[in-house]
């Protein structure tokens, strides 16, 4: 049976919620004990978002984690930028953590009118991302922004920017995070079902994209 990891997101998710104000020493507890229940994955923010994030990670680097693994949160590579220079993945890198989560665009919608590329360069995006971190050591979890959302719309389009993701990073299917907590408003059960049914080939080569661009 495949094992399960759990992967938390209260230092993040979780502080955005209206009358939540924790300091870093909060953080750092709540931390410390996630890691003692055994939580497998830490999300600890956004470094460089804030001072207070940023005072986080540094002081939590330095902290010994029995169970967990640290997480830093950030977004893919941004329009028009190369991986070395792109400043939101260069903060990501210089937080050190050993897991490196970086959310992105998985409905073909967002993907034209947020990011404002097209798809194919979208999945580009998220390829080149992943493989940057994977080739300076880290362990990648892939965040799919409104997956079964992008999926209702396009499903072909939202899979391709799972196997984007996991096949630059190794072809690892585990290193996908898939559903945000909202996605599942408005999508139907068996719709839904199929989508997740459909997750666990992620792992193996797309035939539309067998080959990746790297960086």
């Amino acid at each position: 049976m495949p094992a399960i990891h759990i992967y938390d997101t209260t230092l993040r998710d979780g502080t955005q919620r209206e009358g939540i104000s924790l300091s870093v020493h909060d953080k750092l507890k709540i931390a410390r004990r996630l890691d003692e229940i055994g939580i497998h994955y830490i999300e600890g923010g956004w470094p460089g978002s804030n001072p207070k994030d940023a005072a986080f990670f540094e002081k939590a680097m330095r902290m010994r984690f029995e169970t967990a693994r640290l997480a830093s949160f950030g977004f893919t590579l941004r329009k028009g930028e190369r991986v070395e220079t792109d400043s939101n993945l260069q903060l990501l890198l210089r937080s050190e953590t050993p897991v490196v989560t970086l959310v992105g665009k998985s409905w073909d919608l967002h993907v034209e009118r947020v990011l404002e590329v097209d798809p194919e360069e979208n999945l580009d995006m998220i390829a080149r991302s992943v493989a940057y971190f994977k080739e300076q050591g880290r362990e990648v979890v892939y965040d799919a922004e409104h997956f079964f959302d992008g999926y209702k719309a396009n499903q072909e389009y939202a899979l391709l920017t799972l196997y984007a993701a996991a096949q630059a990073g190794g072809g690892r299917a585990g290193t996908v995070r898939h559903q945000r907590r909202d996605d599942a408003v408005g999508v139907g059960g068996s719709r839904a079902a199929r989508g997740i049914r459909e997750l666990r080939q992620v792992g193996r080569p797309h035939p539309r994209r067998r080959r990746l661009r790297g960086r």
